[in-house]
Parts: C-alpha cells; sequence; structure tokens
C-alpha cells in the first residue's frame, strides 16, 4: 500500500480507526491494572474487577482530557500557524505525559476542592461507589462535549460528577456549597479577566510595533522584553503549578525565579532577535515571524503544566478508589502509585494524538483569525490569570481563561475595525468631491502613519468636512449615517461558537452532577 492510498484509506475509515484504537487502549489499561496493581494485593475477586473497572474507566476519563483540554495550549499556535497540527500533537502528548510522570506529585487531592466532606460516608465500598461514578459521568460528558466541538473544563467536569454522586450517596448536606459558589463566580470572573487581559497584551503590541511607521524596527526593540514577560509569566507559573507538584514553592519565590529566568532570557535573545528584525520585511507577516518559537515553547511549557496538575482529574478519583478497595478506609488524600500516574500520562497522551486536533481547530481557527501576535497575546492572559487567581484562592478554569482570551482578542479586533471604518468615513469626508485616486493615495499615507500622525490628518479631515457642510449643507442624510453606522459592525469574532462554548460552560457543572447521580443509583443497584 502506497503512501497516498494509506492516507486515503485512513480519511475514509477515520472515524472506525479511531473507536478501534481507543477500544485497544482500552482494554490494555485493564490488562495493565489487572497485572500492575490490581492483582498485587490479594483481593477478593470483586474488589479486583472493581479496581480494573475503574482504571479502565480513569483510562477513558484521561484520553477525554487529552482530547478537549490540550486544545487550550495548542488552539492558538496552531491557528496562529507557529505549529502544524502534526508537531502540535506530537509536542503536546510529549510534554503532557511528561508533566504528569514528572511532576504530577506523589500525592493527589481525591476530594477535589472539598467539594463534599468524606468523614459523613462511613463506608468504604459506597465512597468507592460514588468516585467511580463520578469519574465516569466526568469522562462521558467530556466526550460529548468533545464530540459537539465545545471545549469544556475538565476541572468543573469532575468537580459537578463528585457533587451529583455525593448527593446521591449521602444528600444534599454532604456538599461544601460554598466552594461550589466559588466555581459559579468563577464562570464569569476566569474568561473576562483572560479576555481582558488578552486584549490589553495585543493593543500593546499594536500600539508600540504594528502601528510604527517602521514596524520591523519597532519590532528589533520590543519584542525581546515581550519575550522576557513571557518567561517571566511562565517561569512562575511553572514553579507554581508544575514543579509545586515536586517541592512546596512560595509565591514570592516563584516570583523571583521567573524574574531571573527573565533576565537571563531578555540578554540572550535581544541580538538574535535584533538581527531577525533587520532581514524582515517591514509588514505584520514580518513582526509575526519573530513571535513563533516563543509560542513554540509556551505551548509545549503549558502542556508540561496542564498535565502535571489536570491528570488528577482522571487519577484523583481513581486513587482514591484504589485506596478504599486496598486499604479498607477512606482518605480525603490517597497515596498514587506510580502505575496509576503512568495510565493516566497515557490516556492524556493517547487522547489528544486520536481526538485532540477537532478541538485545537476549534479553538485555534473557528472562533476568530489568529496570528502570532494574538497567539502570544492569549498564552500570556492564560498564565498570567492563572497566577493571579491562584493566590487568589479562586477555582478557576484554564479552559474558561485561554477560550476567554481568545473572545477578547477577537472583540478587540472587532472595535478596532470599527474605528478604523470610521476614520475612513472621515477620510472620504474630507475629500468629498475630489479624484478616487488622490483618496486611494491619502488612505495609503493614513494608513502608514503613526498614531499621533493618525490624529493630526483625521483632525484635519473634521475640520475641512466641517467648512464644506457649512458652505454646501451636510453631505450625508440621516438614514446614510444610519447605513454607514450599520456596515461597521463587521463580526469577527463568530457568534455561533461563541453561544455553543458558553453554553456548555454553563451546564456543565449541573450535567455532569445529573448523570454521576443516577450513575451512582445504577451501580449501588448492582453491586449491592
Amino acid at each position: 500500500m502506497t503512501k497516498r492510498s494509506r492516507k486515503a484509506f485512513l480519511s475514509r475509515h477515520q472515524d472506525v480507526v479511531q473507536l478501534g484504537a481507543s477500544l485497544a487502549f482500552l482494554l490494555l489499561v485493564g490488562l495493565y491494572a489487572s497485572l500492575t496493581g490490581a492483582n498485587a494485593l490479594g483481593l477478593s475477586t470483586a474488589s479486583v474487577w472493581l479496581l480494573i473497572i475503574s482504571a479502565v474507566v480513569g483510562g477513558y476519563m484521561a484520553m477525554n482530557i487529552g482530547a478537549n483540554d490540550v486544545a487550550n495550549n495548542m488552539g492558538p499556535a496552531v491557528g496562529s500557524g507557529a505549529m502544524t497540527m502534526g508537531t502540535a500533537i506530537f509536542v503536546a502528548a510529549l510534554f503532557e505525559a511528561m508533566g504528569a510522570i514528572v511532576a504530577g506529585g506523589d500525592v493527589v487531592g481525591t476530594i477535589k476542592g472539598g467539594i463534599i466532606d468524606p468523614n459523613q460516608i462511613t463506608d468504604p465500598a459506597l465512597f468507592a461507589w460514588v468516585m467511580f461514578s463520578a469519574l465516569l459521568a466526568g469522562a462521558l460528558w467530556l466526550n460529548l462535549a468533545t464530540a459537539i466541538g465545545a471545549p469544556v473544563s475538565t476541572t468543573h467536569s469532575i468537580i459537578g460528577a463528585v457533587m451529583g454522586a455525593g448527593i446521591a450517596a449521602g444528600g444534599w448536606g454532604l456538599v461544601n456549597w460554598g466552594t461550589i459558589g466559588s466555581i459559579v463566580m468563577s464562570w464569569v470572573v476566569s474568561p473576562v479577566l483572560g479576555g481582558a487581559i488578552a486584549a490589553g497584551f495585543l493593543y500593546l503590541i499594536k500600539r508600540s510595533i504594528t502601528y510604527r511607521s517602521e514596524m520591523t524596527d519597532a519590532a528589533g526593540r520590543v519584542v525581546p522584553w515581550l519575550i522576557a514577560i513571557m518567561a517571566w509569566a511562565f517561569g512562575t507559573y511553572m514553579m507554581l503549578k508544575g514543579f509545586s507538584q515536586l517541592i512546596k514553592v512560595g509565591f514570592l519565590t516563584a516570583l523571583f525565579v521567573g524574574a531571573a529566568f527573565a533576565a537571563v532570557v531578555v540578554v540572550v535573545v535581544r541580538k538574535p532577535i535584533a538581527r531577525m528584525a533587520a532581514v524582515q520585511v517591514n509588514t505584520k507577516e514580518g513582526v509575526n515571524r519573530l513571535f513563533t518559537w516563543p509560542l513554540v515553547c509556551s505551548a509545549a511549557l503549558l502542556s508540561f503544566a496542564h498535565g502535571a496538575n489536570d491528570v488528577a482529574n482522571a487519577v484523583g478519583p481513581l486513587a482514591a478508589i484504589y485506596e478504599a478497595v486496598k486499604a479498607g478506609a477512606i482518605a480525603s488524600k490517597a497515596s498514587t502509585p506510580l502505575w496509576v500516574m503512568v495510565l493516566g500520562a497515557l490516556g492524556l497522551a493517547v487522547g489528544l494524538a486520536l481526538y485532540g486536533s477537532r478541538l485545537i481547530r476549534t479553538v485555534g481557527k473557528e472562533i476568530t483569525e489568529l496570528d502570532n501576535m494574538r497567539a502570544y497575546s492569549i498564552a500570556m492572559a492564560a498564565t498570567i490569570t492563572v497566577i493571579v487567581a491562584s493566590q487568589l484562592g479562586m477555582p478557576v478554569s484554564t479552559t474558561h481563561i485561554s477560550i476567554g482570551a481568545v473572545f477578547g482578542v477577537g472583540f478587540l479586533r472587532e472595535l478596532l475595525k470599527v474605528n478604523y471604518a470610521k476614520m475612513e468615513s472621515v477620510v472620504f469626508a474630507g475629500h468629498q468631491g475630489e479624484d478616487r485616486g488622490e483618496v486611494e493615495t491619502y488612505l495609503q499615507r493614513f494608513e502608514a502613519a503613526e498614531v499621533t500622525e493618525k490624529k493630526r490628518m483625521l483632525a484635519d479631515m473634521k475640520q475641512r468636512t466641517k467648512l464644506r457642510e457649512a458652505a454646501e449643507g451636510a453631505m450625508f442624510a440621516k438614514n446614510e449615517r444610519k447605513a454607514f453606522k450599520k456596515a461597521y459592525k463587521k463580526e469577527i469574532v463568530k457568534r455561533s461558537a461563541v453561544l455553543r462554548i458558553v453554553a456548555a460552560w454553563i451546564i456543565t457543572v449541573p450535567a455532569t452532577a445529573i448523570l454521576a447521580a443516577v450513575l451512582f443509583q445504577i451501580v449501588s443497584a448492582v453491586l449491592r
């Protein structure tokens, strides 16, 4: 079979190949669990099977996390063209697995964010059923969200599932409603904050680089400092959210390490960036090329930190089940054996490789058009928002932050397009009755001018228009002005994608809670 025929075969039978590979992986997970964990404990047959099936569901959950959540890190880099889809999947799978195994931690909290009180469940078997139902409910919901192309929070998925199964097992009093209220608040705060920071960074780039007449010269001076800011943010982020799983790191220590890393980076990259800028064409495309490698590095580092943290959403409940089955006791924090961490890491990588491209494409291309500068702004928003939120104790979702940052970049572009269209109308009004070629020449000068010069040119056009209208009457009727305003409203952000994603966010916790409660009733009826 030739390379072309293999590609055509895979394209025609993609769904079957993906399903077959997924089932094969889950079968291997069951075998792996039976050989490395379950049979080694000397348990009863029923307990062994519960642990094996739980491991399979944990692998299924890890696959869905890889398919859905990793798009937040790789989507902007792919959408901007900094990375190809194949490269993104390879880099993300590698660094997700490394993060899960190397920095996943020896201890994984099984009761996510204090959602339920384990002291109110005295039966270890009942507790294991709660965790099993939550794990399966979270995985099923993520599978559905991935199928419809909606990036949702994997953390919120497991939180809602644990809450629902806990209520089914022990009643409403089992739930920590204060934590649930904080989560609901984060649905609004985290995407808004992420969008505002991303828009702020993009506007800073425009004012300091792309609004200059000599863009590449400005980029040679500014980009090293932007890369240094990124290095500071990622250094701090990795210390707080990645390596803190291995060693405890204080906030001030993390900031200091990030600042030291940034100082080294700015010294190293200043001259190479200046040389690269000197040979680029004086266009936005030339400036974008300077952001390519910083974006690749940021995507890899985000994937490492994501693997270190969010693998707990898959193996945390599994660790609780393992502890309950092995020791016959309930632990709010369960020591996680290496075989469980490896299972989670492999699940993240397999899910990403098989199904991750769809959500990467949604985040990177279907919401708004991205380039390297916009993708840089999104990466900065994600890291800074997570750092701020972690210090404020807010249970934010990296998915909500990243998607909110994409929205923020898109809506800023809409605002700037509207403003530029209004400026063009002022220029046309000031040149009313003049030759079209002269107007177009003026527009080219206007577009290339720096911000202060644009303001001066607009003031000149407005003055010319006022003088003409005073002598000849208003140039445009009221209905014509309304038509102009309507024409300004160009939708750069796709509203259908926004509505689909926000709707999925809102219903994630209640949907997984109801599903987990139903599954708990089924599991308890079968196993009693």
